[in-house]
This record gives structure tokens, sequence and C-alpha cells, in this order.
């Protein structure tokens, strides 16, 4: 039997040619003129997903 990929995880993570994890940063959608540029800067990059949760976004992801 197939393995299903979690949807909602496709859609928020890549998996790198290494193997990391690929996520973007929250509170970056509205509300933004409250926040200084560089806050909204950095929030703009994407990032590494930690330790603790790169094996449970692997999961979700069975086929990357």
């Amino acid at each position: 039997m197939k393995l299903k990929t979690h949807r909602g995880a496709a859609k928020r993570f890549k998996i790198t040619a290494s193997g990391k994890v690929k996520r973007r940063h929250s509170f970056a959608r509205h509300i933004l003129t409250k926040k200084a540029a560089g806050r909204k800067r950095k929030l703009s990059k994407a990032t590494i997903a930690t330790d603790a949760d790169t094996p449970k976004i692997r999961r979700m992801l069975p086929y990357g």
C-alpha cells in the first residue's frame, strides 16, 4: 500500500539536497506596519527546521 503525503506539510516544507528541511518564517503575512524593516527582511528569508522537528516532518513527506 502506498504511503500518503501530508498535503499541509507538502505545501509548507521542502527537503534540501542534503536532507535538511527548509521552512518559511511565521509572522510575515499581515500587521506588518508596526514591524521594523530589518525584522521583516529576516522573516522573508527561508530557514532550516530544527533537529527536533525534522524527523516528524520527514515522516509526513515520505517521498521528499
